[in-house]
């Protein structure tokens, strides 16, 4: 009996999923974390206040979203010093980076990225038929001169590039990055993924100019806010292309129980704060943990703080079986030469302490 007929851009695609859950994990090992680190979530929650009007909402929810998500563009334009018609919401970064790809990306476009960066955006890319041109990370930075490089040699669509970044924890300030926009090619559009930008340094991130139509700034509540599992994300950028994500998005992809959390989530800013506070401290307590037993923390503007091993990838993946083996869920770096290290989401103080625990006997059982 014939099956259904793909296009041969699809049936010329692997199955392919960027990140394996920590769920699909706990079912493999037949049993649920200790410590759940390796996704990047804030542990520390919502903002009550959000947590209070998405409980209120939820009485509600037989109603679709607002597919114009106006109250929280608004209230982002309003927080951010722009017009909210340089604003657009979708289910997360990844949702809008998915967007981007199906907007700019045909059969043969390049878009340039590092080696070892985000891999939902390779991910989107390729499904719409793309090419990936890649440079290496520089000093475990990504770096924006090679980017501009390749993206001049190879005529690009996309120039994606994540500030501070993931996977490394790295991050350069808003002077380095300004000079990156302002070398964009023609034609050309600059994807600065800023999904940390609520856990980095002040003057990382340059002053917003939706004027310009040579970058897309994306951010989310994810992180800082603590609202991964709600998928609320924005694009910030100049008006023409903003609408024309009109042209092409799932205009009911928004839940009206997210977009409500997200809105009491930013009238918050004080719980923001005490979240940003305790990822400090955790930072710092990840550090401690890792240079007790010989490991080396890099210094990270993000909620995650990335280890050094001191070997090589083989070396970094046994630590992290290990770990996952007794109950710490973490990721690690995929391409070489990141991948000597393993990645620790911030977590609450009996999360680290656990990996204090288990980390000592997770590196014991790999000598």
């Amino acid at each position: 009996m014939p099956g259904p007929r793909y296009t041969p851009l699809v049936d010329s695609l692997p199955a392919t999923v960027p990140f394996v859950g920590p769920e699909t994990q706990e079912r493999a090992r037949g049993a649920a974390f200790a410590a759940r680190l390796g996704a990047n979530e804030s542990v520390f929650g919502p903002s009550p206040r959000a947590i209070k009007a998405m409980q209120e909402a939820a009485g509600a929810v037989w109603m679709y979203g607002d597919p114009e998500s106006h109250d929280l563009r608004h209230a982002l334009a309003d927080h951010h010093g722009v017009t909210p018609d340089c604003i657009v919401v979708g289910e997360g970064i990844d949702g809008l980076l998915g967007y981007l790809a199906r907007m700019m990306i045909g059969p043969g476009d390049v878009a340039v990225t590092s080696d070892g960066a985000y891999p939902t955006f390779n991910y989107h890319v390729v499904g719409f038929g793309g090419r990936l041109e890649k440079v290496p990370y520089r000093d475990d930075h990504e770096d924006p001169g090679a980017l501009i490089a390749k993206a001049r040699e190879t005529d690009a669509r996309l120039i994606y590039f994540a500030n501070p970044d993931n996977p490394m924890g790295s991050w350069h300030e808003a002077d380095a990055v300004q000079a990156m926009i302002d070398a964009v090619p023609d034609g050309t559009l600059l994807v600065l993924d800023e999904a940390y930008i609520e856990t980095a340094p002040a003057g990382t991130a340059p002053p917003l100019d939706t004027s310009d139509p040579r970058v897309v700034r994306m951010r989310t509540f994810s992180k800082g806010y603590g609202m991964a599992g709600a998928r609320v994300g924005y694009a910030i950028g100049s008006p023409d292309l903003i609408k024309a994500f009109d042209k092409i998005r799932n205009h009911f992809g928004m839940n009206r129980i997210s977009q409500i959390g997200a809105l009491a989530a930013l009238e918050d800013q004080d719980w923001l704060a005490q979240v940003q506070a305790r990822v400090r401290a955790a930072r710092d307590e990840i550090g401690r943990i890792g240079r007790a037993n010989g490991l080396a923390p890099l210094p990270s503007a993000t909620n995650f703080v990335t280890l050094d091993c001191g070997r090589d990838g083989d070396h970094a993946r046994a630590v992290l079986a290990e770990l996952v083996g007794r109950g710490v869920f973490v990721r690690m770096p995929f391409v070489a030469p990141q991948d000597r290290c393993i990645r620790i989401s911030c977590g609450t103080e009996a999360d680290l302490q656990i990996l204090e625990t288990e980390l000592p006997k997770a590196l014991a059982a790999t000598k």
